[in-house]
C-alpha cells in the first residue's frame, strides 16, 4: 500500500508537469480505492522554487500585458495561459496543503486530494486548447503569486486555509464572467469551447472555495476572523473589482463577509 505524504510529496517534486499528472493519477486510483496507509511522522520539504520555474518565464504580475482584442490566436492563448497558470499553481496548493499539515481528520485530506484532482482536469482543458492554438504552458510570461502565497503560510494551517483557498481563490470567482465576457467577443471558432471550459471551472472552484470555507470555520468559528486575516495579509488582493455575491454565497462566505469586502478591500 501507498503511504499517503512520502508519495504526495513525490507527486509535487516532480520535475515535469507530463509526470506529476500521471504520478498523481496512480496515487489517485488507489487514493480512492482506500488502499492508502498515512504516516504523519514522515519529514516535510519546502519547494525552494516554483515547480514551473523551468518551464516559464516569472515576472511580476505588473509586468504581464493582457490583450485588450481578441482578434489573433496570439492574443487568446495569452488569455488561455493566464489561467492555465492559475489552474497548474493551484495543482499545487492543493497537493501541498494535504501534505503539509498532519494529523488531521479524513475527510481533510480527501478534500484537498479532491481538489487537486479537479485542477488538473481543468489545467489540461485548458492546455489542449494552447495546442489547438498552436501555443503550449510555458510560451508565456507568469507571476509567482500564489506560490509567494504558499511559502508565507506553509507554518500555518489557518492562514492557508484562510489566505489561500478562501482568500485569493475566491477571486477566480469574481473574475471568471468577465473572462467569459470577453471571450465573447472573439468570432474565433474555439470560443465555445472556451467558454463551455471556464462555465466547468466556474462550478469546480465554487466547489473548491466551499472546502476553504468549511475548515475555515473549522479552524476560526469566530465570524471576525477573515477580516482580520484580509488586514493581516493585506498586501495581496482579496477580490476582483465587482464580486461574484452569488458564487460567494454558494461557496460558503456570509453577506457580512461580502459587505466588508465590498466596502473596505475592492483596490482600484
Amino acid at each position: 500500500m501507498k503511504e499517503f505524504f512520502s508519495s504526495i510529496e513525490q507527486i509535487l517534486f516532480c520535475p515535469t508537469i507530463a509526470e506529476k499528472i500521471s504520478n498523481f493519477k496512480d496515487f489517485y486510483s488507489d487514493f480512492l480505492e482506500s488502499k492508502i496507509l498515512y504516516n504523519p511522522n514522515q519529514d516535510l520539504r519546502i519547494q525552494a522554487q516554483p515547480s514551473y520555474f523551468n518551464l516559464c518565464q516569472i515576472t511580476h504580475p505588473t509586468k504581464i500585458s493582457r490583450p485588450k482584442k481578441l482578434t489573433t490566436n496570439r492574443n487568446i492563448a495569452k488569455i488561455i495561459h493566464s489561467i492555465a497558470h492559475i489552474e497548474y499553481s493551484a495543482i499545487d496548493l492543493a497537493l501541498d496543503t494535504a501534505y503539509r499539515f498532519r494529523n488531521l481528520p479524513t475527510q481533510y485530506y480527501q478534500d484537498w486530494i479532491e481538489v487537486a484532482n479537479e485542477e488538473i482536469q481543468h489545467f489540461q482543458l485548458l492546455e489542449a486548447i494552447l495546442q489547438e492554438l498552436g501555443f503550449c504552458y510555458g510560451d508565456f510570461d507568469v507571476h509567482d503569486n500564489l506560490y509567494q502565497a504558499m511559502m508565507i503560510t506553509h507554518s500555518s494551517l489557518a492562514d492557508r486555509i484562510g489566505l489561500v483557498h478562501r482568500g485569493l481563490e475566491a477571486m477566480g470567482l469574481d473574475a471568471n464572467p468577465f473572462v467569459i465576457q470577453k471571450i465573447q467577443t472573439t468570432t474565433h471558432p474555439i470560443k465555445s469551447k472556451i467558454i463551455q471550459t471556464l462555465h466547468i471551472i466556474l462550478k469546480d472552484e465554487i466547489s473548491h472555495v466551499s472546502k476553504g470555507s468549511k475548515w475555515w470555520k473549522t479552524i476560526q468559528p469566530n465570524q471576525d476572523a477573515f477580516a482580520q486575516l484580509i488586514k493581516k495579509f493585506n498586501y495581496f488582493n482579496f477580490s476582483g473589482k465587482i464580486l461574484n455575491t452569488q458564487a460567494r454565497l454558494q461557496a460558503g462566505f456570509s453577506l457580512e463577509e461580502i459587505k466588508e469586502l465590498e466596502v473596505n478591500h475592492i483596490k482600484p
